[in-house]
């Protein structure tokens, strides 16, 4: 039975009925197509590229060029998953038609579904008119990687009484601004389920507990591909870097010994005499 491409509405339902809702980073072919056929119902194209992929010190270089080309290549790999498209640092902030003109590339040249940007209350009206626009938009608090400097660095957000408060008040902000789910990053579990039952949309929790409506985790994070750090709300699922390491190491010493390649990896067509076809 072929299987129904996910839209927000299927999104909407698993809330409503208590099915946890999965979703993972892909930024390119291969991994879209791995991640897809895997049935996770979310594909995020996040600006965390920047960093696992490109090799940036932060999320903040990547651009909408970059963030593009790697969304179109997602979007190849890709047939069953709600693609979403993160909208990277300065793409969205500095006015509001800005931010929608930004938003409808990833839908027109990304080949997105929809996109996600990170703030509160300060981003609503760009949120607001680029739902106008018809354009899908995910939400993302707590700990937001654009803010970083602003944050301090990457620390847990919603700790004290009064943040946790904010965090509540911008997440029905967010709501009541059209966004169809939002992101919660790096919250105290009681806050993050707090929110999740003051909320008709559905929440997508990482590093936020069980209570949320569903889980995303970076791609790179899971199968162990990031060498530089793990966040503590990181499961490992496999080693792939070293596993990847061990195995050019291989290849590498084949080559030395000449143990690579051989007769099996090798073409052989005799030429000369031989193989000479005589003319009639």
């Amino acid at each position: 039975m072929e299987q129904k491409p996910v839209t927000i509405l299927d999104l909407q339902a698993k809330k409503r009925e208590g099915v946890p809702i999965t979703m993972l980073t892909a930024y390119d072919y291969p991994t879209a197509l791995a991640v897809d056929r895997a049935g996770i119902d979310v594909i995020l194209v996040g600006d965390s590229l920047a960093m696992v992929v490109l090799g940036y010190e932060n999320t903040l270089p990547v651009t909408m060029e970059e963030m593009l080309h790697h969304c179109r290549a997602v979007r190849r790999g890709a047939e069953h998953a709600l693609l979403v498209g993160d909208m990277p640092f300065l793409s969205y902030q500095a006015s509001v038609e800005q931010a929608v003109l930004n938003a409808g590339r990833f839908l027109k040249e990304g080949g997105m579904a929809a996109v996600k940007l990170e703030g509160g209350r300060e981003v609503a009206p760009q949120i607001k008119a680029i739902v106008a626009a018809g354009i899908p938009v995910m939400g993302h608090l707590g700990l937001t990687p654009q803010s970083i400097h602003q944050l301090g660095g990457y620390r847990v957000q919603g700790k004290s009484t009064a943040a946790a408060e904010r965090l509540m008040e911008d997440a029905q902000i967010l709501e009541e601004a059209g966004c169809f789910s939002i992101v919660l990053e790096a919250i105290p579990v009681e806050v993050a389920e707090r929110i999740s039952k003051s909320l008709s949309i559905p929440t997508i929790g990482i590093g936020a507990g069980l209570g949320c409506d569903g889980q995303v985790l970076v791609l790179h994070d899971l199968l162990g591909m990031f060498d530089r750090f793990t966040p503590k709300f990181v499961k490992k699922y496999a080693d792939l870097f070293t596993e990847m390491t061990k195995a050019i190491e291989a290849y590498r010493d084949d080559v030395l010994t000449r143990r690579f390649p051989g007769a099996e990896h090798s073409y052989s067509y005799p030429v000369g005499e031989k193989a000479a076809v005589k003319e009639k």
